[in-house]
């Protein structure tokens, strides 16, 4: 198994009586110290309007970690296409990439928080359209070695040749986020790897990836376990009391983004909020939570499902010492017996 991170950072509003960039710079020395741990990536999420400060630029924040770092995969989990123009977006991709030696991964989304396509004023009735656009524009910007032109729904583009190129070939990795067994599949038709979201239970990621590994191998790929990044918040607790407080935060976190996915009718459509039953009953089955021998008893779990690379969700800027200390504990008392272990793929075979 190897482990990465996942997450975010946070920037609070205000005047010159705080330093509204420290939760910036706190993330930027988190994702640090993760290298030096032995961490083998980072992904970033993307979101705008919350009023909670969280990264809107995350290709501008991996830049400046890229340039703090020397190994981390630098990821986004995920771009929202549909908002983007993605030749602008081609562009500064390609750039990171170059500027990292290659350390991008590049996860893409549709995006599914109502007030975000509200804000944007973009009819989340064009999703589709706009990301299916927006797929073929970056991959023909990373790999054409001629100008081109292009006239489609949504974007027109005349004479173009994107500059520079990246530095992975034909294109940086691409990742997408998806849940269902239809969207799995078409993931592993397009030869992207896969995201799956913190709030699937177990047995759906071992679901998952049975899907995805089918049909990977179906196409004739070969399959490897780390083309999947299972996310899982974790927090690596000094009590049961400390355990049940953590769990508080992260619910009250997870109704707060249900309350900005909601679109007016009280539909909540795709995204990693979507799991359906009673939130603190998820809540529970899909953390791991706890001292370090009950998060290795859940961490193998997932281990017997196939699952070979855990990003794990719960410190950064948010999490301030406390979210810290919970990463070295679980870097120095947990990692180590899970690193070298492969995945035994039970769920697949």
């Amino acid at each position: 198994m190897q482990f990465g991170l996942f997450g975010s950072a946070a920037a609070r509003r205000g005047s010159g009586e705080f330093d509204s960039a420290e939760g910036f710079r706190d993330f930027i020395e988190y994702n640090v110290e993760a290298e030096a741990l032995g961490f083998h990536g980072t992904f970033v999420v993307e979101h705008h309007f919350t009023g909670f400060g969280q990264v809107s630029a995350t290709l501008s924040l991996l830049t400046w970690l890229g340039a703090r770092t020397t190994t981390l995969r630098l990821g986004t989990a995920v771009i929202v296409l549909p908002w983007h123009n993605p030749v602008l977006l081609a562009e500064q991709a390609a750039t990171l990439d170059l500027l990292s030696g290659g350390r991008l991964d590049f996860g893409i989304g549709k995006g599914y928080r109502y007030n975000e396509f509200e804000g944007f004023d973009v009819p989340f009735a064009d999703s589709d359209g706009r990301f299916e656009e927006s797929i073929e524009l970056l991959l023909k910007c990373w790999t054409s070695e001629e100008r081109f032109s292009h006239k489609g729904r949504f974007w027109s583009f005349t004479n173009i040749i994107v500059e520079p190129p990246p530095a992975r070939k034909p294109h940086p990795t691409v990742w997408m986020g998806a849940g269902s067994p239809r969207s799995i599949r078409d993931v592993a038709r397009r030869g992207f790897n896969l995201l799956l979201g913190q709030y699937a239970s177990p047995a759906d990621v071992a679901e998952s990836i049975a899907v995805y590994r089918e049909a990977v191998e179906a196409a004739g790929r070969v399959f490897d376990p780390m083309m999947v990044g299972v996310t899982r918040a974790f927090f690596v607790a000094e009590s049961e009391a400390e355990k049940q407080e953590a769990l508080e935060r992260r619910l009250a976190n997870r109704m707060r983004q249900l309350a900005l996915a909601t679109h007016p009718d009280g539909t909540i459509l795709g995204g990693p909020d979507r799991a359906s039953g009673d939130p603190n009953a998820i809540n529970v089955n899909s953390a791991i939570y706890g001292d370090p021998d009950e998060i290795a008893e859940r961490l193998e779990a997932l281990r017997q499902s196939g699952v070979g690379y855990v990003l794990i969700n719960g410190g950064g800027s948010g999490g301030g010492q406390r979210g810290l200390r919970s990463m070295r504990r679980f870097a120095k008392e947990i990692m180590p017996a899970f690193s070298g272990a492969e995945p035994l793929l039970k769920a697949a075979e």
